[in-house]
């Protein structure tokens, strides 16, 4: 193993002497370990390829005016850079150049921005070329707004066609509407061939990015607006219901003034305005009482409990199917609802309609001829009867005339089956015409309001949902 060793050594000593030799300076004394000889020939190489580094970064920067002012130190690959830089993304720059370096282990980097006034002023050169180049390009950038504006004029004219879009459209909101799109999208076609003319790729992807951002923004901040605006173009597309038709609207009671763009107008059944949005319009439960001229009303009568049920239900229908305004198809019909604690409840239905009667009015010529017309057949509409109790033990009973009693019994009228049947009620029709006042008023207004426009988006030559 000793003699490997020396062996070695030797071996060592025989490479390294040439490489000692060739080293202009800092040659080892003649005594000195072979261990030292030899770290000392590493760590001059290792100095040499350092030496190496900062002249090649020297030459890269040198090339560059903006790294004219920058110093480079590099001990064992370690990149060491200081100075000033005109730009701060041109400290960046330096580094990303130093780290592509072959051998550069890291970079240290400590440049500056030179904020000094000769460096303003190459600033303020830099500005001056860019307005010079601006000038120069004052031609092509002129050309390119007459061809955005040419475009963006033709599809202003295309959108003018309005008779055109009336005749595809299914009502005048939604050719609006394609009108509308038309000229926006005209619009932003010509910014965007302007763009590509001038050579600003780059800008066109920011500016429908940014109008992208700014759309959602909107969209969200205008959120209740927006589905208005979207419900009344389905509202005008389904057509739910025509100007004048007596509706119910989640709640609210009214015949239709019109359609607008945001809103559903209502007149109330005693003259008031009344704007629902057209959001709430399209979610609600829409009653509507003109679509079928025909409609039913009802009422409840009671009776004694002693009387015949049969017999009153037999003489109901007989007196409302004696009403001018009663239609005969469907018939009237009375039925027992409920049997109270002193009568039977009795509910009576008829149908009219509505174009030639007033539907409160029939109601109500129909429950004055009923019940009239149950009194004079003897039947009682008694009022709630409480019995009271007594005990014999405690209290003494109450004495009771038993001839009144019985005087009471023979004056009851005979039973419902042998009574005569009722007169006819004499009830003329104006009596039940239906009151047309809210009708005229709606009309008076639509036709104020004609020929404006978003005045009204129903369309009667559309057919109803």
């Amino acid at each position: 193993m000793p003699c490997l060793r020396h062996a070695l050594l030797w071996a060592a000593l025989v490479v390294a002497a040439p490489l000692a030799a060739a080293l202009p300076s800092g040659e080892p004394p003649a005594d000195a370990p072979v261990d030292s000889v030899t770290q000392q020939i590493a760590n001059e190489v290792e100095s040499g390829a350092d030496q190496r580094i900062a002249e090649r970064l020297r030459g890269i920067y040198a090339e560059l005016p903006a790294f004219q002012d920058i110093t480079v130190e590099v001990v064992r690959g370690v990149v060491s850079l200081s100075g000033t830089v005109p730009r701060v993304e041109d400290i960046d720059r330096a580094e990303n150049i130093a780290a592509r370096v072959s051998g550069v282990v890291t970079v240290e980097n400590a440049l500056e921005r030179n904020l000094s006034l000769g460096e303003s002023a190459g600033a303020v050169g830099s500005l001056l070329d860019r307005v010079e180049r601006f000038v120069a390009m004052i031609p092509l950038i002129g050309i390119a707004s007459a061809i955005a504006l040419a475009i963006a004029a033709f599809g202003y004219l295309l959108a003018s066609f309005g008779g055109l879009w009336q005749r595809v459209a299914p009502n005048g909101f939604l050719a609006e509407l394609i009108a509308s799109a038309i000229r926006f999208g005209f619009v932003v076609g010509g910014i965007v061939v302007a763009l590509d003319l001038l050579g600003a790729s780059t800008a066109i992807g920011a500016v429908l990015g940014g109008a992208g951002v700014i759309g959602i923004a909107l969209g969200f901040a205008m959120r209740e607006t927006v589905e208005n605006y979207l419900a009344s173009l389905m509202l005008s597309l389904r057509q739910p219901f025509r100007a004048n038709d007596h509706v119910v609207i989640d709640g609210q009671e009214g015949r239709v003034i019109r359609l607008t763009s945001r809103a559903t107008v209502l007149m109330t059944l005693d003259g008031n305005h009344l704007r629902i949005p057209n959001g709430q319009v399209f979610r609600a439960v829409i009653l509507n009482y003109t679509r079928n001229p025909q409609r039913r009303f009802d009422f409840e009568l009671g009776i004694d409990a002693d009387d015949d049920p049969d017999a009153a239900r037999q003489l109901g229908r007989e007196t409302m199917g004696a009403l001018p305004f009663i239609l005969d198809d469907p018939p009237p019909e009375v039925h027992i609802v409920r049997v109270g604690d002193s009568n039977l409840v009795l509910q009576f239905l008829a149908w009219i309609d509505q174009r030639d009667s007033d539907w409160n009015k029939a109601r109500s010529q129909t429950i004055s001829a009923s019940k009239k017309a149950l009194e004079e057949a003897g039947f009682a509409l008694p009022e709630p009867i409480y019995r009271l109790r007594f005990d014999e033990r405690t209290t003494p009973l109450p004495l009771e005339n038993i001839a009144e009693r019985e005087q009471r019994v023979a004056e009851r009228p005979q039973t419902a089956s042998s009574r005569a049947q009722p007169a006819s009620p004499d009830v003329h029709p104006d009596e039940v015409k239906p009151d047309n006042e809210v009708a005229r008023m709606v009309e008076a207004e639509r036709a104020a309001s004609a020929g404006k426009k978003d005045a009204d988006l129903l369309d009667p030559g559309r057919p109803v949902e």
